[in-house]
C-alpha cells in the first residue's frame, strides 16, 4: 500500500505555468467529511487533489485496515515502522500535546471509540467504563525512533483532530507545485486558501453562527493565503434528556467539554497546526489558551454559547 501511495505522488508531476482565469472545482468525501477544492487551474489539476486526499486517508485513518494508524492500534504494543509522513505528523501531535498540557491528545482513541454521535438511539457511555478508557489516554505513551512507533500501556491513537489539516496542507503543496497561485481548499471546517482570486480580491470565509443554521455566519473573514480551522460543539452531537453531548472530548475525563464555548476558530498559515490548536484551545478555554496561541503565533476567535465573542490578539 505504501509503495502505491508513493507512486501516486510521483505521477502527479508539476505542470509549470498552471494559470487560469476560470475556476474549476472537485468535490468528494474524505475523512468522513465533504471535501471541496476550487482552483483557478485546469480541471485535471483540480481532480488530482481528490486522489491525494484518498491516498492520505488510506495512510492515516484508524478505521481503514492496513493503514499506518490501524497497524499501530492492532500491534499489541509491538514496534511498527510507519511511513515517514505518518511519523512526522505524530511528532507534531506529540509536540502540541506537550504544549497544551494534554488538552490535545491523539491517544484519545479508547475514549472517542465509546461515543457514537450518529447512532439512531445514542447513549452516554457507562461512567466507570469511560473513566477506565480515559486512564489509557496519555500522549507520553507514544515512543518514536526514526520512523518506528511504539504504543505503550495499551494506548491507541486517533489522528482525526489533525489529519484533515495535514491533508489540506499536502493538497496545497501539490497545487503550488503545479503552478497554481489561486485556490481554496475546504475540508469540512478546515479551510486553506492560496493567494487571492485572479482579480486581486480576497477569499471570503464565513465563521458559522453556533446558534444559527449552517448557512448563517457569525463573522466573515476576507483573506489571502491563510489556514482557517473551526472546532464547534454543533458539528457532531446528540441531545438526551435535555443535555447536549458533543464530539469535542476532554482527554482527562472522556466527557464532552463544558466550559461555555461554542466554537474556536484558529487563523494561521499551516492547516495541520490550526487543526490541532482549534481542539486544544476549545478544551483549554479562552484564558488558558493564551500561552499556546503566543507560542505558535496564530490568531483565535472564541464564540460562546451565550453569544459573546473574544478575539486573540484583540482586533
Amino acid at each position: 500500500m505504501k509503495r502505491a501511495f508513493l507512486c501516486m505522488l510521483v505521477l502527479l508531476l508539476p505542470m509549470l505555468g498552471c494559470r487560469a482565469e476560470t475556476p474549476h472545482s472537485a468535490a468528494g468525501i474524505a475523512c468522513d467529511t465533504v471535501v471541496t477544492i476550487t482552483a483557478y487551474a485546469p480541471q485535471e489539476t483540480v481532480d488530482g487533489t481528490l486522489r491525494i486526499c484518498a491516498d492520505y486517508e488510506a495512510l492515516l485513518s484508524k478505521t481503514i485496515e492496513d493503514s499506518d494508524v490501524w497497524n499501530l492500534n492492532h500491534a499489541d504494543g509491538k514496534p511498527v515502522e510507519v511511513h515517514p509522513e505518518t511519523a512526522e505528523l505524530i511528532r507534531l501531535a506529540i509536540e502540541i500535546g506537550e504544549a497544551s498540557d494534554g488538552a490535545f491528545d491523539i491517544t484519545i482513541a479508547p475514549v472517542s471509540g465509546m461515543w457514537d454521535f450518529t447512532a439512531d438511539e445514542p447513549v452516554v457511555p457507562d461512567p466507570e467504563a469511560l473513566r477506565s478508557a480515559a486512564a489509557r489516554v496519555d500522549y507520553r505513551n507514544i515512543v518514536i525512533d526514526g520512523n518506528t512507533v511504539t504504543l505503550k500501556n495499551d494506548a491507541e491513537i486517533d489522528l482525526g483532530g489533525i489529519a484533515k489539516g495535514y491533508i489540506a496542507d499536502r493538497v496545497a503543496e501539490y497545487l503550488r507545485e503545479q503552478g497554481v497561485t489561486s485556490a481554496c481548499i475546504n475540508m469540512g471546517g478546515n479551510v486553506l486558501t492560496i493567494g487571492t482570486k485572479p482579480d486581486g480580491s480576497p477569499w471570503t470565509i464565513g465563521i458559522r453562527d453556533p446558534n444559527g443554521t449552517p448557512e448563517q455566519s457569525e463573522e466573515v473573514l476576507k483573506l489571502g493565503s491563510a489556514a482557517v480551522v473551526t472546532s464547534g460543539n454543533y458539528e457532531r452531537f446528540f441531545e438526551l434528556d435535555g443535555v447536549r453531548y458533543h464530539h469535542i472530548l476532554d482527554p482527562k475525563t472522556g466527557m464532552p467539554v463544558s466550559n461555555g464555548l461554542a466554537s474556536v476558530t484558529i487563523i494561521g498559515t499551516r492547516s495541520d497546526l490550526c487543526d490541532a490548536l482549534s481542539t486544544a484551545c476549545f478544551v483549554l478555554g479562552e484564558e488558558r489558551s493564551v500561552a499556546i496561541l503566543d507560542r505558535y503565533g496564530v490568531q483565535a476567535i472564541f464564540l460562546c454559547g451565550d453569544g459573546s465573542r473574544t478575539a486573540y490578539p484583540e482586533n
